[in-house]
Protein backbone atom coordinates (compact mmCIF):
# COMPACT_ATOMS: atom_id res chain seq x y z
CA UNK A 1 0.00 0.00 0.00
CA UNK A 2 2.75 2.42 1.00
CA UNK A 3 4.75 1.62 -2.11
CA UNK A 4 1.66 1.98 -4.28
CA UNK A 5 0.81 5.34 -2.72
CA UNK A 6 4.40 6.56 -3.13
CA UNK A 7 4.45 5.45 -6.75
CA UNK A 8 1.19 7.29 -7.41
CA UNK A 9 2.49 10.50 -5.80
CA UNK A 10 5.80 10.31 -7.67
CA UNK A 11 3.92 9.58 -10.87
CA UNK A 12 1.69 12.63 -10.41
CA UNK A 13 4.72 14.89 -9.89
CA UNK A 14 6.41 13.44 -12.98
CA UNK A 15 3.19 13.95 -14.94
CA UNK A 16 2.95 17.58 -13.77
CA UNK A 17 6.61 18.17 -14.62
CA UNK A 18 6.02 16.73 -18.11
CA UNK A 19 3.05 19.04 -18.66
CA UNK A 20 5.02 22.10 -17.47
CA UNK A 21 7.95 21.16 -19.70
CA UNK A 22 5.63 20.80 -22.68
CA UNK A 23 4.01 24.15 -21.90
CA UNK A 24 7.33 25.99 -21.71
CA UNK A 25 8.43 24.53 -25.06
CA UNK A 26 5.25 25.32 -26.95
CA UNK A 27 5.67 26.89 -30.38
CA UNK A 28 2.24 28.37 -30.97
CA UNK A 29 0.27 29.97 -33.76
CA UNK A 30 -2.79 31.97 -32.70
CA UNK A 31 -5.47 32.63 -35.31
CA UNK A 32 -7.41 35.88 -35.03
CA UNK A 33 -10.45 35.39 -37.31
CA UNK A 34 -10.58 39.08 -38.20
CA UNK A 35 -8.43 41.82 -39.67
CA UNK A 36 -5.56 43.58 -37.92
CA UNK A 37 -6.45 46.19 -35.32
CA UNK A 38 -9.77 44.79 -34.11
CA UNK A 39 -10.70 43.28 -30.77
CA UNK A 40 -9.78 39.67 -31.60
CA UNK A 41 -6.48 40.75 -33.14
CA UNK A 42 -5.68 42.83 -30.04
CA UNK A 43 -6.52 39.89 -27.77
CA UNK A 44 -4.37 37.51 -29.81
CA UNK A 45 -1.37 39.85 -29.84
CA UNK A 46 -1.77 40.64 -26.14
CA UNK A 47 -1.77 36.92 -25.36
CA UNK A 48 1.28 36.54 -27.59
CA UNK A 49 3.07 39.27 -25.64
CA UNK A 50 2.12 37.89 -22.22
CA UNK A 51 3.02 34.27 -23.05
CA UNK A 52 6.42 35.26 -24.35
CA UNK A 53 7.19 37.64 -21.48
CA UNK A 54 6.05 35.21 -18.79
CA UNK A 55 7.93 32.27 -20.32
CA UNK A 56 4.80 30.19 -20.83
CA UNK A 57 5.58 29.47 -24.47
CA UNK A 58 8.78 29.25 -26.46
CA UNK A 59 7.39 31.18 -29.42
CA UNK A 60 4.02 32.62 -30.48
CA UNK A 61 2.91 33.77 -33.93
CA UNK A 62 -0.37 35.52 -34.80
CA UNK A 63 -2.17 35.12 -38.12
CA UNK A 64 -5.24 37.06 -39.27
CA UNK A 65 -8.00 35.36 -41.27
CA UNK A 66 -10.86 37.87 -41.69
CA UNK A 67 -14.29 37.28 -43.17
CA UNK A 68 -17.99 36.72 -42.39
CA UNK A 69 -17.85 37.71 -38.73
CA UNK A 70 -15.08 35.22 -38.01
CA UNK A 71 -16.64 32.13 -39.59
CA UNK A 72 -14.10 32.05 -42.44
CA UNK A 73 -11.22 31.94 -39.97
CA UNK A 74 -13.06 29.41 -37.78
CA UNK A 75 -13.62 27.03 -40.70
CA UNK A 76 -9.98 27.29 -41.76
CA UNK A 77 -8.82 26.73 -38.17
CA UNK A 78 -10.96 23.62 -37.73
CA UNK A 79 -9.47 22.16 -40.90
CA UNK A 80 -5.84 22.88 -40.05
CA UNK A 81 -5.80 22.54 -36.25
CA UNK A 82 -7.40 19.12 -35.82
CA UNK A 83 -5.25 17.23 -33.32
CA UNK A 84 -2.65 20.00 -33.35
CA UNK A 85 -0.75 20.67 -30.09
CA UNK A 86 0.36 24.15 -31.17
CA UNK A 87 -2.57 25.97 -32.79
CA UNK A 88 -4.97 28.28 -30.96
CA UNK A 89 -7.93 30.48 -31.90
CA UNK A 90 -9.19 33.69 -30.31
CA UNK A 91 -12.95 34.25 -30.62
CA UNK A 92 -15.90 35.75 -28.78
CA UNK A 93 -19.61 36.46 -28.68
CA UNK A 94 -19.64 38.01 -32.16
CA UNK A 95 -18.54 34.68 -33.66
CA UNK A 96 -21.41 32.97 -31.84
CA UNK A 97 -23.83 35.38 -33.52
CA UNK A 98 -22.14 35.23 -36.92
CA UNK A 99 -22.25 31.42 -36.98
CA UNK A 100 -26.00 31.54 -36.35
CA UNK A 101 -26.92 34.43 -38.65
CA UNK A 102 -24.73 33.18 -41.51
CA UNK A 103 -26.09 29.64 -41.08
CA UNK A 104 -22.48 28.51 -40.95
CA UNK A 105 -21.77 24.77 -40.96
CA UNK A 106 -19.17 25.40 -38.24
CA UNK A 107 -19.47 27.02 -34.82
CA UNK A 108 -17.60 27.10 -31.51
CA UNK A 109 -18.87 23.66 -30.53
CA UNK A 110 -16.46 22.27 -33.14
CA UNK A 111 -13.35 23.49 -31.29
CA UNK A 112 -12.00 22.95 -27.77
CA UNK A 113 -12.56 25.73 -25.19
CA UNK A 114 -9.41 26.42 -23.14
CA UNK A 115 -10.36 29.56 -21.22
CA UNK A 116 -12.56 32.62 -21.26
CA UNK A 117 -10.19 35.57 -21.01
CA UNK A 118 -11.73 39.04 -21.00
CA UNK A 119 -15.14 40.66 -20.81
CA UNK A 120 -15.55 44.20 -22.02
CA UNK A 121 -18.50 46.57 -21.74
CA UNK A 122 -20.24 47.75 -24.86
CA UNK A 123 -21.18 51.41 -24.84
CA UNK A 124 -24.19 53.13 -26.41
CA UNK A 125 -23.33 56.58 -27.74
CA UNK A 126 -24.87 59.47 -29.65
CA UNK A 127 -23.13 62.37 -31.44
CA UNK A 128 -22.40 65.42 -29.30
CA UNK A 129 -24.94 67.53 -31.22
CA UNK A 130 -27.73 65.00 -30.69
CA UNK A 131 -30.82 66.14 -28.76
CA UNK A 132 -30.75 62.72 -27.07
CA UNK A 133 -29.21 63.24 -23.64
CA UNK A 134 -30.12 60.05 -21.79
CA UNK A 135 -30.97 56.41 -22.41
CA UNK A 136 -34.60 57.33 -21.64
CA UNK A 137 -34.49 59.90 -24.45
CA UNK A 138 -33.19 57.23 -26.81
CA UNK A 139 -35.97 54.85 -25.76
CA UNK A 140 -38.56 57.55 -26.47
CA UNK A 141 -37.04 58.14 -29.91
CA UNK A 142 -37.14 54.42 -30.68
CA UNK A 143 -40.74 54.08 -29.51
CA UNK A 144 -41.80 57.08 -31.59
CA UNK A 145 -40.29 55.75 -34.84
CA UNK A 146 -38.17 52.61 -34.71
CA UNK A 147 -37.47 52.69 -38.47
CA UNK A 148 -36.01 56.20 -38.34
CA UNK A 149 -33.77 55.37 -35.39
CA UNK A 150 -30.54 54.46 -37.17
CA UNK A 151 -28.02 52.36 -35.26
CA UNK A 152 -24.42 51.74 -36.35
CA UNK A 153 -21.97 49.13 -35.12
CA UNK A 154 -20.00 46.05 -36.05
CA UNK A 155 -20.98 43.01 -38.08
CA UNK A 156 -24.61 41.92 -38.48
CA UNK A 157 -25.57 39.45 -35.78
CA UNK A 158 -22.65 40.45 -33.58
CA UNK A 159 -22.64 41.82 -30.05
CA UNK A 160 -23.32 45.42 -31.17
CA UNK A 161 -26.35 44.36 -33.22
CA UNK A 162 -27.64 42.19 -30.36
CA UNK A 163 -27.46 45.10 -27.91
CA UNK A 164 -29.31 47.41 -30.32
CA UNK A 165 -32.06 44.80 -30.62
CA UNK A 166 -32.31 44.31 -26.85
CA UNK A 167 -32.63 48.07 -26.24
CA UNK A 168 -35.22 48.33 -29.03
CA UNK A 169 -37.27 45.55 -27.45
CA UNK A 170 -36.97 47.11 -23.98
CA UNK A 171 -38.24 50.39 -25.45
CA UNK A 172 -41.51 48.76 -26.50
CA UNK A 173 -40.71 48.52 -30.21
CA UNK A 174 -40.48 45.49 -32.48
CA UNK A 175 -36.83 44.32 -32.48
CA UNK A 176 -37.28 42.81 -35.96
CA UNK A 177 -37.66 46.37 -37.26
CA UNK A 178 -34.40 47.69 -35.77
CA UNK A 179 -32.64 49.86 -38.34
CA UNK A 180 -29.06 48.65 -37.93
CA UNK A 181 -26.20 49.50 -40.29
CA UNK A 182 -23.26 47.11 -39.94
CA UNK A 183 -19.67 48.20 -40.56
CA UNK A 184 -16.62 45.97 -40.76
CA UNK A 185 -14.51 48.18 -38.51
CA UNK A 186 -14.92 50.57 -35.61
CA UNK A 187 -13.42 53.40 -37.65
CA UNK A 188 -16.20 53.28 -40.25
CA UNK A 189 -19.01 53.30 -37.69
CA UNK A 190 -17.24 56.11 -35.81
CA UNK A 191 -17.11 58.16 -39.02
CA UNK A 192 -20.85 57.62 -39.50
CA UNK A 193 -21.48 58.78 -35.93
CA UNK A 194 -19.28 61.87 -36.23
CA UNK A 195 -20.80 62.65 -39.64
CA UNK A 196 -24.31 62.75 -38.21
CA UNK A 197 -25.46 59.76 -40.27
CA UNK A 198 -26.67 57.75 -37.27
CA UNK A 199 -28.97 58.20 -34.30
CA UNK A 200 -26.94 55.97 -31.99
CA UNK A 201 -23.94 53.68 -32.11
CA UNK A 202 -22.64 50.65 -30.26
CA UNK A 203 -19.04 49.55 -29.83
CA UNK A 204 -16.60 48.28 -27.26
CA UNK A 205 -15.98 51.11 -24.79
CA UNK A 206 -12.24 51.06 -25.41
CA UNK A 207 -12.66 51.66 -29.15
CA UNK A 208 -14.48 54.96 -28.63
CA UNK A 209 -13.03 56.02 -25.28
CA UNK A 210 -11.00 58.84 -26.83
CA UNK A 211 -14.02 60.40 -28.56
CA UNK A 212 -16.14 60.02 -25.43
CA UNK A 213 -13.54 61.78 -23.29
CA UNK A 214 -13.05 64.52 -25.89
CA UNK A 215 -16.80 65.16 -25.95
CA UNK A 216 -17.32 64.26 -29.62
CA UNK A 217 -19.53 61.37 -28.51
CA UNK A 218 -21.95 61.26 -25.59
CA UNK A 219 -22.02 57.93 -23.75
CA UNK A 220 -25.53 57.03 -22.59
CA UNK A 221 -24.94 53.63 -20.99
CA UNK A 222 -22.71 50.59 -20.82
CA UNK A 223 -23.90 47.00 -21.11
CA UNK A 224 -21.84 45.62 -18.23
CA UNK A 225 -23.87 44.45 -15.21
CA UNK A 226 -21.94 46.59 -12.70
CA UNK A 227 -20.37 50.07 -12.78
CA UNK A 228 -16.76 50.15 -13.96
CA UNK A 229 -14.22 52.45 -12.30
CA UNK A 230 -13.12 55.19 -14.66
CA UNK A 231 -16.26 54.99 -16.83
CA UNK A 232 -18.88 57.66 -16.11
CA UNK A 233 -21.65 56.03 -18.12
CA UNK A 234 -23.89 53.89 -15.92
CA UNK A 235 -24.94 50.30 -16.68
CA UNK A 236 -28.28 49.81 -18.42
CA UNK A 237 -29.44 47.83 -15.39
CA UNK A 238 -28.79 50.82 -13.14
CA UNK A 239 -30.98 52.91 -15.46
CA UNK A 240 -34.00 50.64 -15.33
CA UNK A 241 -33.37 48.34 -18.30
CA UNK A 242 -33.02 44.65 -17.50
CA UNK A 243 -30.18 44.20 -20.02
CA UNK A 244 -26.62 43.03 -19.60
CA UNK A 245 -24.29 41.96 -22.37
CA UNK A 246 -20.60 41.24 -21.96
CA UNK A 247 -18.39 41.37 -25.03
CA UNK A 248 -16.31 38.34 -24.00
CA UNK A 249 -13.28 36.84 -25.68
CA UNK A 250 -11.77 33.42 -25.18
CA UNK A 251 -9.08 31.07 -26.41
CA UNK A 252 -9.64 27.70 -28.08
CA UNK A 253 -7.63 24.70 -29.25
CA UNK A 254 -8.51 22.65 -32.29
CA UNK A 255 -10.69 19.55 -32.26
CA UNK A 256 -9.38 16.13 -31.15
CA UNK A 257 -6.21 17.34 -29.40
CA UNK A 258 -4.60 14.54 -27.35
CA UNK A 259 -5.10 14.85 -23.60
CA UNK A 260 -1.39 15.35 -22.81
CA UNK A 261 -1.10 18.16 -25.34
CA UNK A 262 -4.38 19.67 -24.17
CA UNK A 263 -3.18 19.66 -20.57
CA UNK A 264 -0.03 21.50 -21.65
CA UNK A 265 -2.04 24.15 -23.50
CA UNK A 266 -4.38 24.62 -20.53
CA UNK A 267 -1.42 24.91 -18.15
CA UNK A 268 0.28 27.51 -20.36
CA UNK A 269 -2.89 29.63 -20.63
CA UNK A 270 -3.70 29.26 -16.92
CA UNK A 271 -0.23 30.41 -15.87
CA UNK A 272 -0.28 33.26 -18.39
CA UNK A 273 -3.59 34.75 -17.20
CA UNK A 274 -2.29 34.67 -13.62
CA UNK A 275 0.97 36.39 -14.56
CA UNK A 276 1.90 39.98 -13.77
CA UNK A 277 2.44 40.55 -17.50
CA UNK A 278 -1.20 39.70 -18.25
CA UNK A 279 -2.48 41.81 -15.37
CA UNK A 280 -0.53 44.77 -16.72
CA UNK A 281 -2.01 44.25 -20.20
CA UNK A 282 -5.56 44.17 -18.79
CA UNK A 283 -4.96 47.41 -16.91
CA UNK A 284 -3.29 49.15 -19.86
CA UNK A 285 -6.03 48.19 -22.32
CA UNK A 286 -8.89 48.75 -19.90
CA UNK A 287 -10.09 45.15 -20.22
CA UNK A 288 -12.00 43.40 -17.46
CA UNK A 289 -10.70 40.05 -16.22
CA UNK A 290 -13.42 37.53 -17.13
CA UNK A 291 -11.39 34.37 -16.73
CA UNK A 292 -13.10 30.99 -16.65
CA UNK A 293 -11.33 27.62 -17.14
CA UNK A 294 -12.15 25.18 -19.92
CA UNK A 295 -15.08 23.19 -18.49
CA UNK A 296 -16.82 26.27 -17.10
CA UNK A 297 -16.18 28.11 -20.36
CA UNK A 298 -17.73 25.24 -22.36
CA UNK A 299 -20.94 25.42 -20.30
CA UNK A 300 -20.97 29.22 -20.68
CA UNK A 301 -20.71 28.96 -24.49
CA UNK A 302 -23.71 26.64 -24.62
CA UNK A 303 -25.74 29.11 -22.56
CA UNK A 304 -24.62 32.10 -24.64
CA UNK A 305 -25.44 30.27 -27.88
CA UNK A 306 -29.03 29.71 -26.72
CA UNK A 307 -29.39 33.33 -25.62
CA UNK A 308 -27.90 34.79 -28.80
CA UNK A 309 -30.05 32.51 -30.98
CA UNK A 310 -33.18 33.76 -29.20
CA UNK A 311 -32.26 37.40 -29.81
CA UNK A 312 -31.27 36.85 -33.44
CA UNK A 313 -34.53 34.98 -34.07
CA UNK A 314 -36.45 37.99 -32.74
CA UNK A 315 -34.77 40.26 -35.29
CA UNK A 316 -35.14 37.87 -38.21
CA UNK A 317 -31.51 36.76 -38.43
CA UNK A 318 -32.08 33.17 -37.31
CA UNK A 319 -34.66 30.46 -37.88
Amino acid sequence: MKYGLLAAVVGSFVGLADVQALAQNLELTITAPAGAGGGWDSAARSLQEAMRASGNAKSVQVVNVPGAGGTVGLAQFIGSAKGSPNQLLVAGITLVGASISNKSPVDLTKVTPLARLTGDPLVIVVPKASPIKTIADLQATIKKDVAKTIWVGGSAGGADHILAALVTKASGADPSKVNYVAYSGGGESLAAMLGGQATAGVSGYGEWEGQIKSGDLRALAISYPEPIPGIEAKPLKAQGLDIELVNWRGIFAGPDVQSKDLDALKAAIDKTVKSEQWKTILETRGWSDYYAPGDEFKTFIASETDRVHTVLKSIGLAD
